[in-house]
């Protein structure tokens, strides 16, 4: 069968560069295997779920070219997940609890206060049937735990972490539904998982511990016990920032803030290739190159450091690689090839061109020359001659009829032509500017 992966996110805020680098790798090793890569809206949580977040989530993987083979919405399967909760009730592996949120941060307390680990002390699975009765007739509703058997010990090989080994008995019995009947992550997701065949979970490393409490879930709806296999696990490091400590900056640079900032996507995928692994990150906008190259024996255990002034330098580099049939629908109206090539290097952020745009199409304002100067532009003027390359036959006349070089010969001319002190290469700027527009330019300088 081929492999299945997926991305799950919740429609409870923007994508931020952490979700997007999951979204992608998961994306990458389906499309390395020949696999199918699903997107599934976890939107069990109607309170906060937005169809807002949703659309965005979809944009953001639109403008990233992560292209789902499959979308399915949690919220259009709550079948499922009750058929799976009556089995686990049957068997005996969810039970119901009655304790308030108060009780049981003052359990969780008590045990932190003793040095015992904060879990929860299953004291409801001791209730009789009368108990129980009693509380709901008082209008008490439990939630609902998933019991965790402790005589089973957790033991999987993580694709990056290597064997991993819990202890049951360290771990809570998680909360898998609330007492107003909502699900919570922990069980609808492991129903998917079954449900829809993923094959392969790669995910930030604080998902480790709810792997161990799913890893027995699978197990005990049967996965593992009927033929078939638990999905491969794979935890990667999560991202920090710059200064080597996780950023409250990582969570607000969202995929529609990059795309807003003039961030190629090419450059956010580049780098979030490759952040984490042993392969150095490239300007490479291949999508091929990258799925061909992308494994996970790459990754390591190290915190993966997302740097934003990398992005920027990438980008940069990307954007002097990119074809104009690439960016010609997003580059100033009439602007052409030959001025796409001269304005290329100069640009780290499409946004840029158009600045260089105006610089070519006028008007400008040049600084104020000293006297000396505008002697010299207006022998410039007169000496400017139209050409197969108007530039080098004009610096090389007033080299020789003035005796000037270097910077004394190029910075008055590029300030009159253009008004900047740098930029693109005049020989390829001078063209576009046109032979009585330079003229002029040159004549007004003086």
């Amino acid at each position: 069968m081929s492999p299945v992966t997926r991305f799950a996110p919740s429609p409870t805020g923007l994508l931020h560069v952490g979700n997007i680098r999951t979204a992608l790798h998961n994306w990458l090793l389906t499309r390395r295997m020949g696999g199918r890569f699903l997107l599934r809206i976890d939107d069990t949580d109607a309170e906060r779920s937005r169809e807002t977040f949703v659309a965005a989530i979809h944009e953001d993987l639109a403008w990233l070219g992560i292209e789902p083979d499959a979308v399915v919405r949690q919220s259009e399967r709550f079948a499922l997940y009750q058929a799976a909760f009556d089995t686990l009730r049957a068997a005996g592996r969810v039970y119901p609890c009655y304790e308030t949120a108060q009780e049981l941060d003052l359990k969780r307390k008590v045990r932190l206060g003793r040095g015992l680990p904060p879990v929860y002390d299953g004291a409801a699975l001791a209730l009789t049937e009368d108990e129980r009765a009693a509380r709901e007739a008082a209008g008490i509703a439990p939630h609902w735990r998933f019991r965790l058997d402790h005589d089973e010990q957790i033991t999987w090989d993580d694709a990056i972490r290597g064997p991993q080994h819990f202890d049951p008995a360290q771990l809570s019995d998680p909360v898998v539904r609330r007492a107003d009947g909502s699900w919570l992550y922990m069980l609808p997701s492991v129903v998917d998982d079954i449900d829809l065949a993923v094959s392969h979970i790669l995910r930030g490393e604080d998902h480790v511990s709810n792997t161990a409490v799913q890893v027995q879930m699978f197990t005990a709806l049967g996965r593992g016990r009927d033929g078939t296999q638990v999905p491969v696990f794979a935890h990667e490091a999560l991202l920090v920032g710059s200064e080597g400590k996780l950023s409250k900056r990582l969570g607000s640079l969202s995929g529609q803030g990059l795309r807003a900032s003039g961030i190629e996507p090419e450059a956010v995928v580049a780098l979030l290739a490759r952040l984490g692994t042993s392969q150095p990150v490239e300007p490479i906008a291949d999508r091929h190159a990258l799925v061909e190259s992308f494994d996970l024996a790459h990754f390591g255990r190290a915190p993966a450091r997302f740097d934003e002034a990398e992005l920027e330098r990438l980008n940069a580099a990307i954007m002097h690689r990119m074809p104009f049939d690439a960016v010609a629908d997003r580059l100033p109206d009439g602007m052409d090839e030959a001025a796409w090539r001269a304005i290329r290097p100069n640009l780290s952020k499409l946004s840029d061109a158009a600045d260089w745009w105006r610089v070519i199409t006028g008007p400008i304002t040049p600084p104020a020359f000293t006297a000396e100067d505008r002697a010299y532009l207006a022998k410039a003027a007169g000496a400017l001659e139209w050409g197969a390359d108007p530039w080098h036959a004009l610096t090389a006349a007033l080299k020789e009829s003035t005796g000037r070089k270097g910077k004394a010969l190029f910075l008055p001319l590029r300030q009159a032509l253009t008004g900047e002190d740098h930029g693109p290469d005049m020989a390829e700027l001078l063209p576009l500017i046109g032979e009585t527009e330079a003229r002029n330019r040159l004549l007004n300088a003086t």
